[in-house]
């Protein structure tokens, strides 16, 4: 009576071994995102802001003359450096996860799915 539809104890193991490959890749991937610093700037390049990876931010450059501009053009200018910040953490967050599940669409939540 062998069988009853249930995957032999290889195909088992070979499944644990690769689930646990998986886990122990994401691990350093978010290891490495932690570390990433990835720069987002205004498209006059007046006002930049970095962000790891994982979308924490990390510093904030304003040039002295976009503060002489006034109150809105400096808010307008770090708003579009924080857009182009996020963008490009999101994307490389996403790339990256694509890499480690083989390209399986996991539809993450928060990862523009």
């Amino acid at each position: 009576m062998a069988g009853f539809g249930l995957p032999n104890f290889g195909q088992l193991t070979e499944a644990f071994r690769k689930a646990q490959q998986i886990q122990q890749d994401a691990q350093k991937l978010q290891e490495e995102l932690d570390a990433m610093e990835i720069e987002g700037s205004s498209e006059d390049g007046r006002a930049s802001i970095w962000l790891s990876g994982n979308q924490q931010p990390l510093r904030v450059k304003l040039d002295p003359s976009l503060l002489s501009d006034g109150q809105e053009a400096a808010e307008a200018a770090t708003l579009a450096a924080l857009q182009s910040a996020y963008e490009r953490s999101t994307g490389t967050m996403k790339e990256r996860m694509q890499e480690l599940t083989g390209g399986l669409d996991l539809n993450l939540p928060g990862m523009g799915g």
